[in-house]
């Protein structure tokens, strides 16, 4: 199947690493043009040559920390200017800190908010201009929280029901542009957030890492964490023009761990 990618422009946020890092690596292979960005000027350096050396793909980065509207403004500029356009919004951010009601500052609500929705509405709002040209894609990544709270994860389930309502509204505000708009939800993924947050628990619980992940398997109808590699290839889909007519969707991405219709 050709998902018509070629010549698309697509800018993948906080994709040094992870699933963000998938996700561009699918978009490339594809044959759009990306744009990477992250706060880690070293990582991203790492990204784009592995792009080049493994799978000959031409993709630029840009330095920003997205919790800052001036870093927002100047990443989407930038990727103009290099590319003539943008088509494809990817947003993505690293997962807020683990904790309690009473255990969480109203710094760290604030910081959280900032980046785990705030950057995502920011973002949304400097590309429209590209995207009401002719249509385009957006895909909010959030976690499986929108559908069943995580426990001892308050800040995201707070936030990521954020990005699920504004996903829906949006859905009906631009679809008459032809501007499809998507939640994406990650379950047990392997990448260093999942670890982090199986060796929170381990600690909170006062056991190993390894019990924690056995229970984590045994939750899941497929027995397995997912790869990064499988949850961008639904990402991808969802940009692609192949993609006609699913918008407004929360797609969760977990081997069937969650249980809530």
């Amino acid at each position: 199947m050709d998902l018509n990618l070629n010549g698309k422009v697509a800018l993948v946020v906080a994709s040094s690493q992870g699933l963000g890092k998938a996700i561009a690596t699918q978009l490339a292979k594809e044959g759009a043009q990306v744009m990477i960005t992250s706060r880690n000027l070293e990582k991203l350096q790492s990204v784009q040559a592995e792009l080049r050396e493994e799978h000959h793909c031409e993709v630029k980065f840009h330095v920003a920390d997205i919790t800052k509207p001036e870093d927002i403004k100047t990443l989407v500029e930038k990727t103009r200017e290099v590319f003539g356009k943008i088509d494809i919004l990817v947003n993505n951010a690293g997962g807020p800190p683990g904790g309690t009601f009473e255990q969480l500052s109203d710094e760290e609500w604030e910081n959280a908010f900032q980046l785990n929705l705030f950057s995502y509405v920011r973002m949304i709002r400097e590309v429209l201009p590209d995207l009401k040209k002719s249509g385009g894609k957006i895909i909010n990544i959030a976690s499986t929280s929108i559908k069943q709270p995580i426990t001892g994860l308050i800040l995201s389930n707070t936030f990521r029901l954020g990005i699920v309502g504004m996903t829906k509204t949006l859905a009906e505000e631009l679809g008459p542009y032809n501007i499809l708009i998507n939640t994406v939800a990650p379950g047990r993924i392997a990448t260093d957030r999942v670890d982090y947050l199986d060796q929170l628990n381990a600690n909170n619980r006062n056991v190993s890492k390894e019990v924690i992940v056995g229970e984590a398997i045994s939750a899941i109808p497929l027995g397995r964490y997912g790869t990064p590699e499988e949850f961008a290839n639904v990402v991808t889909f969802l940009a692609s023009d192949v993609n006609t007519y699913i918008t407004g969707s929360s797609i969760l991405i977990d081997g069937g761990m969650v249980k809530a219709l």
